[in-house]
């Protein structure tokens, strides 16, 4: 009786610890995170996509610890605290694929897997192509879910079809496209997937 007391404590620390570095038990392998990121281009992002939120990533566990597969430079698993840490005011959102319980078996999670490891290493695309070569932060996680089950997570834009008349955005725009900003480039943004009815919000870290 004493031994299984003993190990409920010690259970319940643990579930407290966890608790307490990123205020959410819940986690899952596979869901998707969103941040505000304090990176130069952030404010940038927030303005063309009209959305507070400019990074994510997958949550994935290993042994014990859950760590974010993100596309930064480069493209790597972070551990989540130290993810959630990089954003601004620690706050976050998990959202989670509708019937992810029957989506997202051990073998699907396997497989998601692999596919991201084809971009490990990869270097962060700052100018948003579509291709594999270079890769930012919503094109991995959509190209990661839409290999490995079919799922279009957002709508594809053209880089036109953001808000591209403020000044801040019109000033990044020339510094890495010049006079040539490609328009017609296809896109994938934080914001879309966030707003994609694909997904349903399971935790918001205010």
């Amino acid at each position: 009786m004493r031994k299984t007391l003993q190990y409920i404590t010690i259970g319940l620390i643990f579930l407290i610890s966890c608790q307490s570095k990123t205020g959410f038990s819940g986690f899952q392998n596979g869901d998707i995170i969103f941040q505000t990121s304090k990176s130069g281009q952030s404010k940038t992002i927030q303005i063309a996509t009209g959305s507070k939120y400019s990074h994510m990533g997958i949550i994935y566990k290993q042994g014990d610890d859950y760590f974010v597969y993100e596309a930064v430079q480069p493209v790597k698993l972070t551990p989540l605290n130290d993810w959630i840490n990089r954003g601004e005011n620690g706050h976050y959102v998990v959202k989670r694929i509708k019937n992810s319980e029957n989506l997202l078996t051990p073998g699907t999670l396997t497989k998601m897997k692999q596919i991201g490891e084809k971009y490990a290493g990869k270097d962060y695309d700052l100018y948003f192509e579509w291709s594999d070569s270079k890769i930012y932060c919503s094109e991995l996680v959509w190209k990661i879910y839409k290999e490995a089950i079919g799922l279009e997570i957002g709508e594809l834009e053209k880089l036109g079809d953001f808000n591209l008349t403020d000044k801040a955005v019109r000033q990044k725009l020339m510094e890495r496209y010049g006079d040539n900003i490609p328009k017609e480039e296809l896109v994938i943004s934080p914001a879309s997937m966030f707003n994609s009815d694909q997904l349903i919000t399971i935790y918001n870290k205010q």
